[in-house]
């Protein structure tokens, strides 16, 4: 069973920039496709960034294209995603994700391809 723990979450002002963290445990993750998820009260959860498990492949959400950068360090079991320019829109609990597949071309965009899950971290952007 594949374990997810997030790490990086707190307070930033809009414009600063925050760093979360996903470890991951209890699988071969160097074969797991990477993501990252965000969910705020009320609203649906919304994609935000995904890596394959080569690293070659990466898609991010619109609302945060050119803002956010996911990255993976398979050494290290480790996903990042960096967040610079943060704006109050992008308060939310953000979740961590997984899953396998064998090509390192694709990914995934959706939370019901996803299988393993993290608990989530707050992230609170003021302005």
């Amino acid at each position: 069973q594949v374990l997810l723990v997030e790490s990086g979450g707190g307070l930033a002002q809009a414009g600063g920039s925050l760093r979360l963290s996903c470890a991951a445990s209890g699988g071969s993750f160097s074969r797991l496709h990477m993501a990252w998820f965000r969910q705020a009260p009320g609203k649906e959860r919304e994609f935000v960034a995904a890596i394959s498990w080569g690293g070659n492949t990466e898609r991010y959400g619109d609302s945060v294209k050119g803002r956010f950068t996911i990255t993976r360090d398979n050494a290290k079991n480790m996903a990042n995603l960096q967040m610079n320019s943060l704006k109050p829109e992008d308060t939310a609990v953000y979740y961590c994700a997984a899953r396998t597949w064998p090509q390192t071309t694709v990914t995934f965009s959706t939370a019901e391809q996803y299988y393993h899950w993290g608990q989530g971290t707050q992230v609170t952007v003021s302005s």
